[in-house]
């Protein structure tokens, strides 16, 4: 069996604060093979982006990695110095951001900002480089790339404008994407497109993918493992089959249930009581424990990670399937 491509053991990144550190990664462990894509949910706040930055290295003052390895390809990034990290951003990793306004710049063209993209890593002509600009942007489906080499981001809708962020990251075939909830601004049409696209693109050139979102009906489709985290920590880890239809931890459950498609029509809507914690002031034990109707006493002392064949959760009371798991209702058979 091939390494992994990425590797996190016991990643912990805390922002200091006057009134103490906010755990936003808090141990968390996991890898990532060639050409596999992990879908990473949980709500606001859990560390899913903070995750993401870790990894490539964007954190800013005051945040800092203070424990738990990254490797990549067989390479530490947390032992590697700003210009290695920059060096390695964009050629064999790239990140596509919510807003694309992040990756594009607003007072340069397109043509100019793919071009300077491609020219910062590769010893190419100019020529070279405008030509897979304009192949990269028809490769994301935008229709008559040669005119829209030539515009503005301000030209473009925010849907087109997605497409040009995600066409920019694959310009050097990179062999890691970190997607932030790249897809939550746009409408559902776009977003199903955009979905088939980045689903086709890392198939054909094994790309290794982690989607950020809070959708769980987009990590459904797109997918082949999901881990989900709570407040800092990864509490179920599996593939989208076993977690989607058949979760264990108590959190994943209330995901699921929370998705409007799972309820019948007339019934209100099911929500997980309560608020994400501090993660200044975290709970005893299970940070979950004040919104479970399944804790108990035993839930004041740290889960461990426990193990159900591939399907990972960090629980004592993990849930019983009495009955045999039901097909998938977000719409797509997983």
């Amino acid at each position: 069996m091939a390494a992994p491509l990425l590797q996190v053991e016991g990643l912990r990144t805390f922002f200091a604060t006057r009134e103490g550190d906010v755990k936003a990664v808090d141990g968390v462990s996991f890898s990532l093979e060639r050409g596999r894509i992990l879908g990473l949910v949980g709500e606001s706040g859990s560390g899913k982006s903070m995750l993401g930055y870790s990894i490539m290295g964007l954190l800013e003052h005051p945040g800092r990695i203070v424990g738990g390895r990254i490797t990549f390809d067989g390479q530490e990034l947390t032992a590697l110095g700003a210009e290695a990290m920059r060096e390695l951003r964009g050629k064999r990793t790239a990140m596509i951001f919510q807003d694309p306004m992040m990756t594009l710049n607003p007072v340069l063209r397109i043509d100019t900002q793919m071009v300077e993209a491609i020219l910062a890593h590769e010893r190419v002509s100019h020529a070279e480089a405008l030509k897979r600009s304009r192949d990269a942007l028809a490769l994301v489906g935008i229709p008559s790339p040669d005119e829209r080499l030539k515009a503005y981001p301000h030209q473009f809708s925010g849907g087109m404008r997605q497409r040009v962020a995600i066409a920019i990251a694959m310009l050097h075939k990179p062999d890691l994407i970190i997607a932030d909830e790249p897809t939550t601004a746009l409408d559902v049409t776009i977003q199903s497109q955009i979905i088939a696209e980045v689903s086709k693109l890392v198939h054909e050139q094994g790309t290794a993918l982690i989607w950020i979102t809070h959708d769980l009906s987009v990590v459904s489709r797109l997918a082949d493992d999901v881990a989900v985290m709570y407040a800092g920590r990864i509490v179920e880890f599996g593939s989208v089959e076993e977690v989607i239809d058949r979760p264990l931890h108590p959190y994943t459950a209330g995901l699921m249930a929370s998705v409007p498609s799972r309820n019948r029509r007339g019934e209100r809507l099911r929500q997980i009581p309560g608020m994400t914690p501090s993660l200044l002031r975290l709970p005893p034990g299970c940070a979950f424990a004040p919104r479970c109707p399944r804790a108990d006493a035993g839930c004041l002392a740290p889960p461990p990670m426990n193990y159900m064949n591939d399907h990972a959760y960090r629980c004592i009371h993990p849930l019983v399937q009495s009955q045999p798991p039901q097909p998938s209702t977000l719409g797509v058979a997983v």
